[in-house]
């Protein structure tokens, strides 16, 4: 579930607890902000700069230009994907999507700019958004995109099991069945300690 007031009102007990972090985590939080429409353009962009990063690497039948077409964009947010953007000296770097699935949350669309790459900045979203949600979360990525893969077991997720990546990517995604073949999915600790079935 996403943030309530009941969220709110835990992260002023904890600037009571531990000032100097929770002034971090407010620090952090001015630097991420949720994507609205006027963001649309910058969204598309963000994303078709960082996917460039699969070209050549992921199945050459999976790969097309733009890497995803604003018809694509519109329908995952109208499908209840939601942006949040890290920004930097006011321009927009980096992008990450959140999306309630039945009982689970997706992370969805995670791109940075690709010169701004390996600074940090996706794990800043990853966790941020990980504070968003108290439910399991699950993310897909390509098999062939091994720094992708790295980058999330680096951050605590940890790969399920082929048969187990078929059955998830068809219950909680509306993707193609080579989509399906082509992909992994990774799921935090919580998820595996309640074994979705």
């Amino acid at each position: 579930m996403l943030r309530t007031k009941d969220a709110i009102e835990s992260e002023w007990l904890q600037e009571q607890a531990n000032p100097e972090s929770f002034r971090e985590y407010k620090k952090l939080r001015l630097m991420i902000r949720r994507c609205d429409d006027r963001d649309f353009e910058t969204i598309y962009s963000i994303i078709n700069n960082a996917a460039q990063a699969y070209k050549g690497i992921i199945p050459a039948d999976r790969w097309r230009e733009p890497y995803m077409s604003e018809e694509e964009l519109r329908h995952e947010i109208d499908g209840g994907v939601i942006f949040w953007g890290y920004e930097e000296d006011g321009e927009m770097i980096g992008v990450m999507g959140i999306q309630e699935v039945q009982d689970v949350t997706l992370i969805r669309h995670a791109y940075v700019r690709t010169a701004r790459r390996n600074q940090g900045i996706g794990g800043k979203l990853l966790a941020f958004l990980r504070e968003q949600t108290t439910r399991p979360i699950l993310l897909g990525t390509w098999a062939d995109a091994i720094w992708a893969i790295r980058f999330y077991e680096k951050h605590g997720f940890r790969l399920v099991s082929r048969a187990e990546k078929d059955r998830l990517l068809k219950k909680y995604w509306s993707i193609p069945e080579r989509q399906i073949e082509t992909s992994v999915v990774l799921a935090d600790q919580k998820w595996f300690d309640i074994r979705h079935d």
